[in-house]
């Protein structure tokens, strides 16, 4: 999970969306063993908040800086229908290409860019095949790298890469870019898994040292979410609401958390995750 400020209600509802629409797109995967096109409309579905499936009106065209129209992606409604069938065979289908997933990806993804089957989200469902294809492939349990920061830290490059292919065929520059996007993409995941394990034995030694509350299930609440709530703490830890506040402004006091209040409700903040994924590129949002 990525967020870009401390009050969850001020997360983008993109972020939101997007999450959800991985949620989906993973269920369907695990569930099926498959990626398919109808998948691909549910996440699409997910991220936008429609039903609107494939296109059937006519895509945006992409242009350079000058305005000019440098690519109009397919424009029948039957061309993209068929495009995406056989998009999905390439994807489920290993005898079509032996090479390795990481280099089909980078294929996946630019048929998909290519064809531009929606009306809008096709970059971040785009995104979102990536990470799923690589679940399918069994190179990912969990759905935790996401290439999407480093695409836009590096969109010139992105857009410029996928255009030589269509205009000049330079595939390989193009699977090198999103080599690199895996790599750099999971190198900084995991500088993030280790920050958070080392942030949740901090709180853990420190908080077993100098409250009598401290539980495994109350660490295990305070590192589920960036942020926890008093009713979250009854939940887990089975206790009445004036305890769970008592543990929770004792927190506070202690600078473990911080309590921000929105709405009718106390978040409470928990200041060293928060930090840890303010600055962590690749991780799923």
């Amino acid at each position: 999970m990525r967020t870009r400020t401390s009050s969850p209600t001020r997360r983008p509802k993109r972020c939101c969306g997007t999450a959800r629409a991985l949620r989906a797109g993973f269920d369907l995967v695990r569930s099926s063993g498959l990626l398919t096109a109808n998948h691909i409309i549910t996440i699409q579905a997910e991220l936008e908040r429609n039903q609107a499936g494939f296109r059937k009106l006519p895509g945006t065209a992409l242009k350079d800086g000058a305005g000019r129209t440098v690519y109009t992606p397919p424009q029948d409604p039957a061309t993209i229908v068929a495009l995406m069938r056989d998009l999905e065979r390439f994807i489920n289908e290993p005898d079509l290409l032996d090479v390795d997933p990481l280099i089909k990806m980078a294929l996946i993804h630019h048929q998909f860019e290519s064809i531009h089957p929606s009306y809008d989200g096709n970059g971040r469902t785009g995104r979102i095949v990536n990470v799923l294809y690589l679940v399918k492939e069994g190179l990912l349990d969990i759905p935790v790298l996401y290439l999407s920061q480093h695409i836009v830290q590096t969109k010139a490059d992105y857009y410029r890469l996928l255009q030589t292919v269509r205009t000049d065929d330079h595939w390989e520059a193009w699977v090198l870019y999103m080599l690199e996007a895996v790599e750099r993409t999971a190198l900084a995941a995991i500088d993030t898994v280790q920050a958070i394990k080392f942030a949740l034995q901090d709180y853990k030694h420190r908080i077993r040292a100098d409250h009598k509350f401290y539980s495994q299930d109350l660490i295990n609440n305070l590192f589920m979410h960036p942020y926890t709530k008093i009713d979250f703490i009854e939940r887990d830890l089975q206790v009445s609401r004036m305890t769970a506040t008592k543990y929770l402004e004792a927190l506070v006091e202690a600078g473990f958390l911080r309590k921000q209040r929105v709405g009718r409700s106390n978040y409470y903040m928990n200041l060293a995750l928060n930090q840890i994924l303010l600055r962590a590129p690749g991780v799923a949002p």
